[in-house]
């Protein structure tokens, strides 16, 4: 065989090697666009239900139902035109979130997965560092307003018709609680550690506040228990995407462990699309799929507990719930980009992934 006649393997080589190449590429552009589309509806999601249930638009359900799409019963009555319009507007929010995902993929075509993953990972973690400064500010302070309320020191320091108006639900929440939730918005966003051992410690600090005071002065009010229960609730639910985030969560499993890394690398991924996202998506939708939903009602009616003078917090322990599933799908969808970047053995993860096999 003469020289001419030997087979170039690097030639047969390099074409596998583009296409593997362009396939692991389209891969990638399409998992960016999946996880990021999902946290852009979701965003527009809770401006929407904003829209639905506090400015009274007609929601995409009866818009659909008005012109019988998707095989829905048409309306009795059909909508006025500006319910039409508020209806397309909608529509359009819904698919104009995905096409800036779209464009934010493509204009970043280069960014890799760990990259997006990381992204993701500080926006729930901002989610919920916020949420944390939020149960912290608003459990002091409307356990103060609480006790000179019950005390009846609160007149004489600020009026009576004040003190009346802080009696009501729907003021204290807009002209308190929503100031502080602002508040902690923007401390969250200078202040980057997250406080989940101050807030456990605090749980306890407020439970022995009222042994102590139960057992030694004979004084206990209702605002006392509330305050535990409300910092315990918080620090239950928030904590869940941060902890996932670590790896934190006690995974009782008998093969997960046996597995290689690039076979956990897969079960990570089903499992986040078959079953991590459809939670977050589901305790929204039942929650706030109406103004009479589970999340909704309590919630924008500034729903209180029936004890006369306890915290006025309850409608927020039930916002802990849509808290956690927002902060639960953002982070699912980094967990998401980051188990397919282990999949592609992407740098920045563990590049074992494939080894084992």
């Amino acid at each position: 065989m003469s020289a001419s006649d030997t087979i170039d393997t690097s030639e047969l080589s390099n074409p596998a090697m583009k296409n593997d190449a362009s396939g692991r590429k389209i891969i990638t552009l399409l998992m960016r666009t999946v996880a990021v589309s999902i946290v852009a509806l979701m965003l527009f999601f809770l401006i929407n239900n904003y829209l639905n249930v506090r400015q009274q638009w007609t929601g995409l359900p009866s818009f659909f139902a008005h012109y019988g799409w998707f095989g829905l019963e048409a309306l009795r009555t059909p909508l006025a035109d500006n319910q039409i319009t508020q209806g397309w507007l909608q529509l359009l929010g819904y698919l104009g979130a995905v096409a800036l995902a779209i464009l934010y993929v493509l204009g970043t075509h280069r960014r890799s997965l760990r990259a997006d993953a990381d992204l993701l990972t500080q926006f729930a973690t901002y989610i919920i560092r916020a949420s944390f400064w939020i149960v912290l500010i608003i459990g002091f302070v409307d356990i103060i307003i609480s006790f000179l309320r019950v005390e009846e020191l609160l007149a004489p320091l600020i009026g009576d018709d004040l003190t009346q108006a802080l009696g009501r639900p729907q003021f204290r929440g807009m002209y308190v609680h929503l100031p502080l939730i602002l508040l902690s918005f923007v401390i969250a966003f200078f202040n980057r550690s997250l406080g989940f051992t101050w807030l456990a410690f605090l749980v306890v600090l407020a439970e022995f506040q009222i042994v102590i005071s139960r057992f030694v002065f004979s004084y206990e009010q209702p605002f006392m228990g509330d305050l535990v229960r409300f910092w315990y609730a918080a620090l239950f639910l928030f904590a869940s995407a941060y902890t996932l985030v670590h790896e934190g969560h006690v995974r009782v499993d008998v093969l997960y462990s046996r597995f290689s890394k690039r076979s956990k690398a897969w079960t990570n991924t089903v499992g986040t699309l078959l079953l991590g996202l459809p939670l977050g998506w589901i305790i929204l939708m039942t929650g706030m799929w109406d103004k009479t939903s589970s999340i909704n009602s309590p919630l924008f009616s500034f729903e209180v507990s029936q004890s006369g003078y306890g915290l006025y917090v309850k409608y927020l322990m039930v916002g802990f719930l849509a808290v956690y599933a927002v902060s639960m799908i953002v982070q699912f969808s980094s967990y998401l980009l980051d188990s397919v970047a282990d999949l592609h053995q992407e740098p920045g993860g563990d590049q074992s992934a494939g080894k084992s096999q």
